[in-house]
């Protein structure tokens, strides 16, 4: 089969720090800059799933989200799982003690070409309060999986944005199961 645009030369039509707008073909898409790429963090404890809350600028919104960082954004070559889990720590102040790599994922492949590693912790220790680093005022939350898909509806009802990764964790409501 033949996919229309593939063979083209790939242009930069705009680089930043974090951000690389690129064309080929028809095609127009983000990319990440320097080759950094994104862990996502599953972490539950005690049948509870911890979620972080924080202001997206992109979405002028607070938005509910799994714990996420960015990979080798100040250290090139920074391995997936480390960075996963300095960045659960600093986000929601647990630390794993476990830590497993389950795959590579694409979250909006149409326009962005970004990846990111899903990472399971568990085995997990509070050793802080989280928040993030200075500035990013990120609020945790422990969210009984029982009961997370009426924290979503409260959280959507007060005018927060749902991240599509927590959707995995809501299937089962959409669905009937």
């Amino acid at each position: 089969m033949s996919v229309p645009d593939h063979d083209q030369a790939e242009e930069i039509v705009w680089q930043g720090r974090f951000i690389t707008a690129k064309r080929r073909g028809r095609w127009e898409y983000v990319a990440r800059s320097r080759n950094i790429r994104a862990a996502v963090i599953l972490a539950t404890i005690e049948g509870d799933v911890l979620l972080v809350e924080q202001y997206r600028v992109p979405l002028g919104k607070r938005c509910l989200e799994l714990p996420a960082g960015l990979i080798g954004d100040d250290a090139e070559g920074e391995d997936d799982l480390v960075a996963a889990g300095r960045e659960l720590e600093e986000e929601t102040g647990y630390r794993a003690g476990r830590l497993e790599d389950l795959g590579t994922f694409y979250s909006s492949p149409g326009m962005v070409s970004e990846s990111f590693t899903l990472v399971r912790a568990s085995e997990l220790e509070r050793t802080g309060p989280g928040g993030g680093t200075e500035g990013e005022n990120i609020t945790a939350h422990r969210v009984p999986l029982g009961k997370l898909s009426a924290f979503a509806a409260a959280r959507r009802a007060e005018g927060c944005g749902i991240d599509v990764r927590v959707l995995m964790l809501l299937a089962g409501d959409f669905l009937g199961e």
